[in-house]
């Protein structure tokens, strides 16, 4: 697996604490966690469920904000933005995968994939090209003129990705992408995520799959609201043994850091 600068990372999160609620009912998501992407890097993110996964998945895309702590993209911090300011950086800066594909049922895949420039407000015309490039890059060019209700769920989240891709984002963030997939389409995803990095883009995906998360280059593993320990991709089995570890025997992973 590649090696990474991290002295000059593409994200960083830094003492990240979320608390849902307040006083004697409030719930703490997240306690305190210190998380850097290196540019180019491909982190995936485990853990049990409701252990804090998506909450920081959602604070990095600036679609929730922090409690507590500071968020940065390229050493621009934006936890602390308004509300239209981070509109605009989430558009410019992030690319968004989630489990359900989001895809509007009317617009076909090729439209679908436009999605963004258009809520942007810029010009069709002007990404003509790039829809063109991006339907070639998760091989669907024979799928443009389709709606999501004629394709498969494998294709459907291609497409997603392709939109996701549109506006040249620093930052690709995907929840579980495969989890609403069955395995082969699931191996075709992962297999263009893993592509994409390796041509250059950094990318964050929390997944429960161990297979998955064992692509990424760093897999960093999730507790009660908190990062417990990491460990090198490219391990099914050890990533495997760990989130079995952490879901059953939490004392186990003190030698795993």
């Amino acid at each position: 697996m590649a090696h990474h600068d991290h002295a000059h990372p593409a994200l960083e999160a830094r003492d990240i604490v979320r608390t849902f609620g307040e006083g004697t009912t409030a719930v703490a998501a997240l306690r305190g966690v210190d998380l850097v992407v290196g540019d180019g890097e491909f982190v995936a993110i485990m853990g049990p469920s409701g252990s804090g996964k998506s909450t920081l998945l959602h604070i990095l895309g600036g679609l929730d904000r922090p409690t507590g702590g500071t968020v940065t993209v390229h050493g621009r911090r934006y936890d602390d933005l308004g509300d239209r300011e981070l509109t605009r950086l989430r558009g410019e800066v992030f690319g968004f995968v989630f489990q359900f594909f989001n895809l509007l049922p009317t617009l076909t895949a090729a439209e679908n994939v436009l999605l963004p420039a258009l809520v942007a407000g810029e010009r069709p015309g002007d990404y003509a090209d790039r829809v063109d490039e991006l339907l070639a890059l998760v091989g669907l060019t024979d799928r443009a003129a389709h709606r999501p209700s004629e394709m498969s769920g494998g294709e459907q989240q291609r497409v997603a990705i392709a939109r996701s891709l549109l506006r040249h984002p620093h930052v690709l963030l995907a929840d579980e992408p495969t989890g609403n997939l069955d395995s082969a389409a699931g191996a075709v995803v992962l297999g263009l995520l893993r592509r994409l990095v390796d041509d250059g883009q950094t990318a964050v995906m929390v997944t429960h799959d161990a297979g998955a998360a064992a692509l990424a280059d760093r897999v960093a593993f999730f507790r009660d609201g908190e990062i417990v320990c990491e460990v090198p991709g490219g391990d099914r089995i050890r990533v495997a043994d760990t989130l079995r570890d952490l879901t059953v025997a939490p004392t186990a992973l003190a030698g795993a850091t």
